[in-house]
């Protein structure tokens, strides 16, 4: 199945109406035909299943005829990940944490960040295409760029963890810390890790210290595995 992504649809639409470059690319790329079937998505967690009932290289448009809304997950996942110094890292990042399920996700700059300044307009693009090729029919929240010490006091909603490579007697593997069925905030450093101020600053505000295993791990794969645990540990319970 091929999904295609419309933003501006809502659950009671009954006629879609594509612009100008998706419809040229419906008809010279896919050489669709009326009466044909789009699978098409809101990114709000619904499937429209349209057919097409005017197809020109100016503009298509399509009838809905049946809505599907896609299963609620058990849990809500919020990534905070600093931005990586190559950012075809970060955007691996994003491309396997919406397949896997993440919900949100908020760019984070630290003392030690190499790369301060970030556009996510290329960031949102990465995670539409992901969305669609996973079939997935919920597309990531992507927030701004935020300061680590204004995101850790402005305590976003769930049980927060902080992972870091510090050695630290308090410090539990993420898998033994978890709850899952809970809002979840995860912080991921970047490449030269948080700074012990910003640890300290978190551990006060609340967050709890964990591991994601013996080894160190890159930036995005530290992410991902994190992603893939929560997920894990959700599906299992």
């Amino acid at each position: 199945m091929q999904l295609f992504y419309h933003p501006d649809i809502a659950e009671a639409t009954q006629q879609i109406i594509f612009p100008r470059e998706e419809s040229k690319h419906i008809v010279k790329v896919l050489r669709k035909k009326e009466g044909d079937l789009l699978h098409i998505t809101n990114g709000k967690g619904f499937l429209f299943v349209s057919e097409l009932t005017l197809i020109t290289a100016q503009q298509c448009i399509a009838k809905v005829i049946d809505v599907h809304e896609e299963e609620r997950p058990k849990y809500y996942l919020h990534m905070a990940v600093a931005p990586t110094k190559m950012n075809d890292r970060y955007e691996w990042f994003l491309e396997k944490a919406t397949e896997i399920g993440v919900m949100e996700i908020t760019p984070i700059i630290c003392h030690h960040s190499e790369r301060k300044k970030v556009k996510t307009e290329r960031f949102e693009r990465v995670l539409q295409s992901a969305m669609k090729q996973s079939l997935h029919y919920s597309l990531p929240k992507l927030n701004q760029p935020v300061r680590l010490s204004e995101f850790i006091t402005d305590t976003p909603e769930g049980t927060k963890f902080i992972a870091h490579c510090e050695d630290g007697k308090d410090k539990k593997s993420l898998k033994k810390s978890l709850n899952t069925g809970e809002p979840t905030v995860i912080l991921i450093g970047p490449e030269g890790d948080f700074s012990s101020e910003e640890i300290e600053l978190a551990l006060n505000n609340g967050w709890h210290p964990v591991s994601l295993g013996n080894t160190r791990l890159r930036t995005e794969t530290a992410a991902i595995v994190a992603c893939h645990t929560v997920a894990l540990l959700n599906e299992e319970s």
